[in-house]
């Protein structure tokens, strides 16, 4: 049994297509929807997203991630003992799009499950595997979050298609004697389902319901930049650290208005807020390694660095994870 847990490499992997918003414009033009480059961007914050090309699945990118994170590590996907996969968009219905990893990873063995949290899912995934270590139970975990949310759109609702793209980030989270993960904090509350969600069923052979995403903008923002304040308080409480600790907050990227509101709240300076939402939209499960990696890539967040990880997503749920990278 180990007293603490250390993300120990990155990676992060985007699909080829690249969408501008003029692409999207001349996209929905032919179906009379207009929209344009500023609105989003004024929205948003989003220039751009990657959608993955037909034959592309959740794992495909999700195992992408998850190499580039190995040879961070310097470690071989033989010695993985634990893959937690966060994604709304699997594979399959069953069996688990962490299961379809493993196989393509070349290992067997070892146990393997998705966790549906939708765009909180990589923190409610990290503080899993954290749980999993401390207990002796995994010693080195991949936490991958991966997500084709592209297929879940609905391109008559320019208030939505505009939003999200394809993506995954992956962290190897491994057994330390020195503090990585500081602190968690996960919540839920179902009662606001029909905020955010995809309510589509497989039934006898035949998809019933509406198997497209649909949002309440504004009832999301409102709800989001409450929760992650308080989220981000009941971290920094239990680990015994303050504001001025962070180094650097890196939130779910789904609108720059709420990533900055929340930053503001915690009274941070916008140069600590690693913000991708502007090159890949709202990848969900994805949003938060993929700028993680981003960032540990560009050299701006370095080892010893403290860093406050949050997301919210449909359910509704949210969290926070505050770490010593």
């Amino acid at each position: 049994m180990s007293a603490y847990s250390r993300i120990t490499g990155t990676g992060s992997h985007l699909p080829p297509r690249r969408l501008t918003n003029d692409d999207m414009v001349a996209m929905l033009a032919p179906k009379g929807i207009e929209t344009s480059d500023q609105w989003i961007i004024e929205r948003t914050g989003i220039r751009a997203r990657h959608f993955a090309d037909d034959g592309v699945f959740a794992s495909d990118m999700g195992v992408a991630a998850a190499q580039a994170a190995l040879e961070a590590a310097g470690r071989t996907a033989k010695d993985i003992d634990l893959i937690i996969v966060a994604t709304s968009t699997p594979d399959m219905v069953f069996p688990s799009t962490a299961a379809i990893v493993q196989h393509k990873l070349g290992i067997a063995g070892c146990p393997a499950f998705d966790l549906q949290a939708v765009c909180s899912g990589f923190v409610y995934a990290l503080t899993v595997a954290d749980a999993m270590i401390r207990a002796g139970t995994a010693r080195k975990a991949l936490v991958i979050g991966t997500e084709v949310f592209s297929r879940l759109l609905d391109f008559n609702d320019r208030t939505t298609c505009v939003l999200f793209g394809d993506g995954a980030g992956a962290v190897v989270l491994e057994a330390s004697d020195t503090p990585g993960i500081l602190a968690s904090d996960l919540h839920a509350d179902g009662k606001h389902v029909g905020i955010l969600c995809v309510p589509g069923h497989v039934s006898g052979g035949q998809v019933t319901g509406q198997p497209l995403l649909k949002m309440d903008g504004q009832a999301v923002f409102r709800l989001a930049v409450t929760v992650l304040e308080r989220a981000a308080r009941t971290v920094l409480h239990k680990a015994g650290r303050v504001d001025t600790d962070i180094d650097w907050l890196i939130p779910h990227q789904a609108n720059i208005r709420i990533m900055q509101g929340t930053a503001k709240k915690l009274h941070l300076p916008l140069d600590k807020l690693v913000a991708t939402v502007d090159e890949h939209g709202n990848t969900s499960a994805a949003s938060i390694p993929l700028a993680l990696d981003h960032a540990v890539r560009g050299g701006r967040v370095r080892p010893g660095d403290t860093v406050l990880l949050e997301g919210v997503g449909g359910g509704f749920t949210w969290g926070a994870v505050l770490l010593d990278f």
